[in-house]
């Protein structure tokens, strides 16, 4: 097996290519650049819209888009809100699905600061006692598992 394989197939991948991959499936749904952007805005708290397009760079139209998609997909919640003297508008808050991404938002970071480093890079950190956040493989019996140590069944 060549070295970059980390982990092996349990039998002979019969189906087409990426049509029940989990990681194809989940790139449908936050494979571009935006929406990871986006969900990274909403992780460190963002919930108005102009916010987000100001603090990701996008276009409203891009912004507008990849909002919806995101809704649809169940990640974010698009709730409304009204202040005083102005008309209802709408902010995007994260749900428990959304949630459950941000271990890859901080893995991505993580890789980023590593392999593809900047001058600065910012840091998420544990309020409780500032060390710095990391993600961790491990099986469900809490072993940290190696990627050679990975088996892909189904």
């Amino acid at each position: 097996m060549p070295a970059h394989v980390a982990g092996r197939l349990a039998r002979p991948d019969r189906r087409a290519p990426g049509d029940l991959c989990p990681i194809d499936r989940t790139m449908q749904v936050v494979g571009t650049r935006s929406a990871m952007l986006l969900l990274r805005e909403a992780w460190y708290g963002t919930t108005r819209f102009d916010d987000f397009a100001t603090r990701v760079g996008l276009s409203d139209a891009i912004t507008s888009a990849r909002l919806r998609e995101l809704v649809t997909a169940g990640l974010l919640e698009r709730r409304p809100y009204r202040e005083a003297g102005q008309r209802t508008r709408h902010e995007y808050v994260l749900t428990d699905s959304g949630t459950d991404l941000v271990p890859v938002l901080i893995g991505l970071a993580a890789w980023g600061s590593k392999h593809a480093p900047r001058d600065w890079s910012p840091v998420a950190t544990h309020d409780g006692c500032g060390a710095e956040i990391a993600v961790e493989v491990r099986c469900g019996a809490g072993h940290e598992v190696a990627p050679g140590d990975v088996l892909v069944t189904g």
